[in-house]
């Protein structure tokens, strides 16, 4: 069982920016593919990034290519989501997920989740 849980989320202007952490409770992180997601309200949950082990494998969703920044530190077992410039389109909740596999975007690919952190970006 792989236990994740995503903190750095807030209320921060827009252009401003945050970064969010996923720790990861499991033996093996390397292994896993890790994800990050959100989904807005009234809307579907979306893949945002995602990167495999050892920062290979990486992958943006074409709304936040050049201003969010995936990365993970297998020796902490922590994946990260760096996001600039926000937006206010930006605002969700953000989830972190877990796939014990290869690279995917793909929701329903992955194994594991946290409960997710909110991001609000004010206009």
């Amino acid at each position: 069982q792989v236990q994740l849980v995503e903190s750095g989320g807030g209320l921060v202007q827009a252009g401003g920016s945050l970064r969010l952490s996923c720790a990861a409770s499991v033996r093996t992180f390397s292994r896993y593919y890790m994800g990050w997601f959100r989904q807005a309200p009234g809307k579907e949950r979306e893949f945002v990034a995602g990167i495999s082990w050892s920062g290979g494998g990486i992958y943006y969703a074409d709304s936040v290519k050049g201003r969010f920044t995936i990365s993970r530190d297998d020796a902490k077992n922590r994946v990260y989501l760096q996001m600039n410039s926000l937006k206010p389109e930006d605002t969700a909740l953000y989830y972190c997920a877990a796939r014990n596999g290869g690279a995917t975007i793909l929701e329903y690919e992955y194994d594991y989740w946290g409960q997710g952190t909110q991001v609000t970006v004010s206009s």
